[in-house]
């Protein structure tokens, strides 16, 4: 791994995803309680607010979650990609849904009955733990991002957040590594908890000093060294 990325523990993404975590007789019996289904690039899977119906096992492609609030602001909470899990909370607890979910791009996923979910974690105690223990450091990396947000200025949290993006879905191209998730410079926003303006203003700072480039939806790190400084992440 390029020393430029080190793990982190407050990213958007789950470090292991829920299906790699079962056992696989566990992870293929799940799988055939659900019918698959598609999404087209920027269509919903789920939407805030609503009733719970169906938890979602992704298989390819990958999504956003998001959360707005009564004044329009719309925070990004996390990425979610192959083998994790969606809508659990919701269909566990029997509430409305917290967040909306959001296709980045075509994704394929099993939609798994809400009842039958909650009774495969009845008869598999494993399973259940192990989605225990997923929610648990969901809220722990919450937490840190949390923190993070109410320590540090925008700009050290957009070079935190892109560096943290560049680990996890980084590749290499002719000017550096490219943000392979296709995110608006809103979304980026909403990840570290700033306005859409105060995230352009730092994009373009970072871009005249030949740090970064960006593009319509992608951005491209050329000087990583520089945005571990700025985050405050050699000390």
């Amino acid at each position: 791994m390029d020393p430029a990325f080190l793990p982190g523990d407050g990213g958007l993404d789950d470090r292991v995803p829920f299906l790699a975590r079962l056992e696989n007789e566990d992870g293929t019996a799940l799988r055939k309680l659900g019918r698959e289904m598609q999404f087209a690039p920027r269509s919903p899977l789920i939407q805030q607010n609503e009733p719970s119906t169906h938890v979602l096992l992704i298989l390819t492609g990958w999504t956003k979650v998001t959360a707005s609030a009564p004044t329009g602001y719309q925070a990004l909470l996390a990425l979610r990609g192959p083998g994790d899990i969606v809508g659990e909370s919701a269909a566990v607890t029997g509430s409305p849904r917290s967040a909306t979910v959001t296709a980045l791009e075509r994704v394929r996923a099993v939609a798994i009955d809400h009842r039958a979910f909650r009774e495969f974690l009845s008869g598999c105690p494993s399973a259940a733990f192990t989605l225990l223990g997923l929610t648990a450091e969901r809220m722990r990396a919450s937490d840190r991002r949390q923190l993070a947000h109410a320590s540090m200025s925008v700009r050290e949290r957009l070079a935190t957040l892109l560096l943290d993006l560049a680990r996890t879905h980084g590749r290499r191209s002719t000017g550096g590594v490219e943000i392979a998730v296709p995110l608006t410079k809103q979304e980026l926003a909403g990840a570290v908890g700033a306005s859409r303006e105060m995230v352009q203003r730092a994009l373009k700072d970072l871009r005249d000093r030949g740090v970064v480039s960006t593009g319509r939806r992608t951005v491209v790190i050329a000087q990583p060294d520089i945005l571990r400084r700025i985050g405050r992440l050699d000390a």
